[in-house]
């Protein structure tokens, strides 16, 4: 159910004087509106008695579309997908106490602390094997969570921290913060009360649980750590062992007593490798970079606080939040006569490894004496460019504050309820409020779940909300800090500018000048004119000159590149096919950066022309190109995004051979010669050398060589270059041709023996006259009966090499002629 709310205002403050009630109280709020509100589920109160501690809500987490608020009794998962209306999802009764919950994907890790709980989750508490320690669930069914190991610790799990390894994704690590008695070790063996100086005591230590991931059955713990040991001394008490004074300053006994003998939490902000100790009597900053065994590196004590409760760094690093729990949570310390240095924060500066005290923040409204009032567990709200947290106040309800000058931190929104009981004081309130996805959540102790949302206002601008709604997370633990990031958007430049004016950094007339580019860029974005848009954001960079400046001048130069992006591509095959740098296959560009309304386009023309890649943003190249290859991406109503450029070279086609002298199928006559030469061409990479020979007949030719036909046999005949371009591609050039003898050729045999006196003058003349008589026969019987008797002349001549060239060319002929 959502309570009434009162009207928010700054004087009179509404948190003052709120009427009593258990689910119907009033509640004030000023720039939160409560969008959602669930009553603690069946199994998770006693309905005899609602505020029965034995099912107080506590601590929770997120993982991906669900909050898993812990119970004293177990815990709940809660599907927040819809944060205006959360639905429960399952319950799970597994009592124990304390019931601080962290989820790392598919396991839910949760810590258990009083002696009623079981191994078995079993809800009677006078039977069973106990347990105390960390719980480990599977939660890959949410409807159906199994417990599938636990680790038992000598006191317990009053609270854990999860810590990931950025360079070990296979494990977990679990710090155990325990603060209940030490176990008899009867109960567990090992544990023990010994003092410090005694054999290994089981306390002043925290537990490191190594989880691994893939087999969290093998859960257990690999280093008891020393926190708190003094490095010159060797003690492991070496930070406070006691109050610096008999009585708290307010007066009162100290409640808790600030014994640093354990950690009550520990915040891992893995990322820096730094996490923060809030450890009874003292605040501790301790390296995590290697998350199995952490090393105290700071301490820091503060004679105000009471017990140092859990810790919160700022995004940068830079700062970090200190809680004091005075009275245990369950007194009332927010009252009116007390202190603002009383149960409040305690804000430090990080500054080379060391923590500085800057300043105090309490809560701004004081509450009554039946309200349990003090600083307890918040996050962060990811606005960029300020430090922002919320905070739960138990019954003083949710506080939001700026501490950016972490000298002077300012509440900017709240919301609270009034008082349980309008006659005494009944344990209630936020345990725990964090920011997830856009949303804030808070856990009360007998109320319920909550959810609320920011709201504009004269401290938090729309922008500044609108770029933190857009952080999303897969998941959060509060004790694991994530490192938070914001992507380009007009609501984050927005918000640097909205700061600058808050904070009157400009002039009247350069805001006007500025919030005009801003939303002139933002109207052409809108209309998908995303080159006019980024030129109006350069424009305004290139304003922006001062050093006061910068951060929105690097937020706006980071929009007008996401805003026009350049999508970029990889190119298929990474190293070049060819030779020199050439490609001679085809060749794919693979888009990034492509989102659902961005279709990839390339040109191998300069522009003329554009080619779609594929569905799944591949294009393919196939044509010969030289030089730049132009690519972009088109949206869905038709405006390119910025172009850009890869170089490649491409050339699948093979060289051009050209042949002089032979060709391709033609005849030649055996009595005379040819001289044959060839060029190579390659229009893309151009040619490699000029190949020296060529082969005829498989016998190698050099290039310019007169081949004597009269040489060769009388038939067909092969000519051959093989050439080479500048990419690798190969071709050869294969000319075939015939070699024939004819009347004509052998009568030029005839005539050039004659001439050089190889026959005489007399057998040159008897074979011309049957050369003539062939020649001049009408039938083919006269042409062979001649030609046969110039065959018989020509055998009886002397010379050999006569003597063969002109009987095989004149039975040549005669073969011819019979067909």
């Amino acid at each position: 159910m959502l309570p009434s709310t009162a009207a928010s205002a700054a004087d009179p403050d509404p948190r003052v004087g709120l009427g009593a009630g258990y689910l119907n109280a009033p509640s004030a709020s000023s720039n939160l509106e409560q969008v959602a509100h669930r009553d603690r589920p069946a199994g998770m109160f006693d309905p005899n008695s609602y505020s029965s501690g034995g099912f107080y809500n506590s601590d929770f987490g997120f993982g991906g579309k669900y909050a898993f608020t812990g119970n004293y009794n177990g815990f709940n998962i809660f599907d927040i997908s819809k944060p205006s209306d959360p639905q429960l999802v399952t319950s799970v009764v597994c009592p124990g106490g304390q019931g601080d919950i962290s989820v790392h994907n598919n396991l839910l890790f949760m810590s258990v602390e009083e002696t009623r709980g079981r191994v078995d989750c079993g809800t009677n508490s006078s039977v069973g094997e106990r347990f105390q320690g960390v719980r480990i669930f599977d939660i890959s069914n949410v409807r159906n969570p199994v417990q599938v190991a636990g680790v038992q610790l000598c006191r317990g799990s009053h609270t854990h921290t999860l810590v990931n390894d950025p360079k070990d994704p296979d494990n977990v690590y679990i710090y155990v913060s325990g603060t209940a008695s030490v176990r008899p070790a009867t109960t567990m063996e090992g544990c023990n009360n010994n003092a410090a100086d005694g054999d290994n005591p089981s306390r002043w230590r925290i537990e490191v649980i190594k989880v691994p991931v893939a087999a969290p059955q093998l859960a257990k713990v690999v280093t008891e750590s020393r926190l708190f040991q003094d490095p010159v001394t060797g003690r492991v008490d070496g930070l406070q062992n006691g109050p610096t004074s008999p009585r708290h300053p307010s007066g009162s006994t100290w409640s808790p007593t600030p014994n640093t003998n354990a950690c009550h939490d520990i915040t891992a902000y893995p990322e820096i490798g730094l996490a923060a100790g809030a450890c009874q009597g003292n605040g501790i900053l301790i390296d995590i970079s290697d998350p199995a065994n952490p090393r105290r590196i700071d301490a820091v004590a503060d004679p105000n606080f009471a017990y140092w409760h859990s810790a919160t760094f700022n995004n940068d690093g830079t700062k970090v939040i200190f809680t004091d729990e005075w009275g245990g949570g369950s007194a009332a310390h927010c009252l009116a006569t007390e202190q603002p240095e009383w149960g409040a924060n305690a804000i430090f500066d990080i500054v080379d490894g060391k923590m500085q005290f800057r300043s105090y923040y309490k809560l701004p409204a004081p509450q009554t004496t039946r309200e349990n009032c003090v600083a307890h567990n918040g996050s962060l709200i990811p606005v960029p460019g300020r430090d922002i947290m919320m905070q739960a106040w138990y019954q003083g309800g949710l506080s939001v504050f700026d501490f950016t000058d972490s000298a002077h931190p300012k509440e900017i929104a709240f919301f609270d309820r009034g008082p349980v009981s309008a006659t005494s004081l009944v344990l209630g309130g936020f345990w725990s409020a964090y920011w997830y996805n856009g949303h804030l959540y808070g856990n009360e102790i007998l109320r319920g779940f909550d959810v609320f949302k920011l709201k504009p206002s004269q401290y938090l601008s729309k922008a500044e909300i609108q770029a933190a709604e857009s952080v999303r997370l897969d998941g959060f633990n509060p004790q694991g800090q994530p490192k938070i990031s914001w992507a380009p958007s007009f609501a984050v430049a927005r918000s640097y500018y909205d700061q600058l004016v808050r904070a009157n950094a400009f002039d009247a007339a350069l805001a006007t000048k500025v919030d005009g580019f801003l939303t002139r860029a933002e109207d052409f974005a809108a209309d998908g004119k995303r080159g006019a848009a980024e030129e109006q954001l350069r424009t305004l960079a290139n304003v922006l000159g001062a050093p006061q400046y910068q951060t929105l001048k690097d937020a706006v130069l980071a929009l007008a590149d996401a805003v026009n992006p350049a999508v970029s591509v990889t190119v298929n095959p990474a190293e070049a096919t060819g030779n020199n740098g050439w490609y001679t296959s085809d060749v794919t560009l693979t888009f990034t950066g492509l989102t659902a309304n961005l279709t990839g386009q390339v040109s191998t023309d300069d522009g003329a022309t554009w080619v779609n890649a594929s569905a799944n943003g591949v294009a393919t190249i196939s044509s010969d190109v030289k030089g730049s290859v132009r690519y972009r991406a088109l949206d869905n109503n038709g405006y390119p995004t910025k172009e850009a450029t890869v170089w490649l070279k491409i050339d699948k086609t093979a060289p051009t051979v050209s042949v002089s002298g032979l060709a391709n199928g033609a005849s030649y006559g055996n009595s005379g010669s040819v001289t044959v030469d060839w060029t190579v061409s390659d229009a893309t990479s151009g040619p490699a050398a000029t190949p020296e020979s060529g082969l005829l007949d498989g016998k190698r030719v050099t290039r310019g060589t007169s081949i004597v036909l009269s040489g060769l046999t009388l038939g067909s005949h092969t000519f051959e270059v093989t050439a080479k371009d500048k990419a690798g591609n190969t071709t050869t050039k294969s000319i075939t041709f015939t070699v024939k003898t004819s009347f004509a050729d052998l009568q030029a045999f005839v005539d050039g023996y004659k001439s050089t006196g190889t026959i005489s003058a007399s057998n040159a003349d008897k074979l011309t006259s049957n050369l003539s008589k062939a020649s001049a026969a009408a039938s083919n019987a006269e042409k062979i009966e001649w030609l046969t008797a110039f065959v018989n002349q020509a055998s009886v001549l002397n010379a050999t090499g006569v003597r063969n060239q002109l009987v095989r060319d004149g039975q040549a002929l005669i073969n011819e002629l019979r067909g």
